[in-house]
Formats: structure tokens, sequence, C-alpha cells
């Protein structure tokens, strides 16, 4: 009868190996994925990315390197002070020709609140257009509106 009871201890181990190294596997593929891959620089999806990078990272000389003139006269009475998104995600591009829009999502998450953190987001969109060869951003979503030289609110 011992050999009995032994059997199914066996088969106990490995299903807890089996899950253990699927545990493994899951952790190992989360973990390597890292920072999304840059994209073209010279693509508007790319300036967009590099931007949107530079606001929520606090670099606001480098997000206004990539605003047109009519872009930063938007600035005028602008103050930054709310809370930075929490990651920008891509949703669509359309070029035609010297213009395109990029359509993104835009996720703000929050520590507090009654049950925890939370996370909400909103479609917007950008306005780009070629300006001596170069993609420059004309219009911006007002959450990630990044004006340099510009106070921020006291």
């Amino acid at each position: 009868m011992s050999g009995a009871a032994r059997k199914p201890d066996r088969i106990l181990i490995v299903l807890i190996c089996a899950v253990g190294l699927l545990v493994v596997v899951a952790l190992a593929v989360v973990f390597s994925r890292g920072e999304p891959k840059p994209l073209d620089e010279n693509s508007p999806a790319g300036v967009v990315q590099r931007y949107s990078t530079a606001v929520i990272d606090g670099d606001t000389p480098t997000a206004g390197s990539y605003l047109t003139e009519a872009a930063r006269a938007k600035c005028g009475g602008y103050f930054e002070g709310g809370p930075r998104p929490a990651r920008v995600i891509l949703i669509s591009t359309t070029e035609r020709g010297a213009s395109a829009t990029v359509k993104v999502s835009i996720v703000h998450s929050t520590q507090g609140g009654l049950f925890g953190p939370s996370e909400y987001e909103m479609e917007e969109t950008f306005s780009l257009v070629k300006v001596d060869g170069r993609w420059m951003l004309d219009q911006v979503p007002f959450p990630l509106m990044s004006c340099a030289g510009m106070p921020a609110k006291p």
C-alpha cells in the first residue's frame, strides 16, 4: 500500500515543478520586454513618440524643439503643473503629403483613491506639418502640452 501512496506524491511533485517552471518563464517574458523600440525619428509617429517621452520625463526644452512657431504661439497664458501622463500609446498615423495626424491614447495614473491606484485614458490627436523637410508638431493635445520657457503653476 505504501507504493500506491507514493505514486500520487510523485504526480503532485511533477505538477508543482511544472507550475513553477511556467511561472519562471512568464516572469522572464514580462521582464525581458524592456522599453518600446524607438520609431523612425523622421516619421510623424517617431516625432510624437520623442515629444511625448520628453513631456513625460519633464524635459521641456526638448519637447519644445518639436513644436512649430504656431504651436509655440498657443503657449501664451498656458502653465504646466498638472500630473504628467503615465504613458502614451500609438493608435494610428495618417500622412497626407506635407501634413499628418497621429492618434494616441494618453493614459493617466493616480496612486490615491478609496480603492487604491486607478488609471484612465483618453484618445487624442496630434497634427503635424513638414517644415524644411522635418516633421513638426503643429497642434498638440492639451494633456501633453509642454511650453518651453513658460512659468510653472505656483
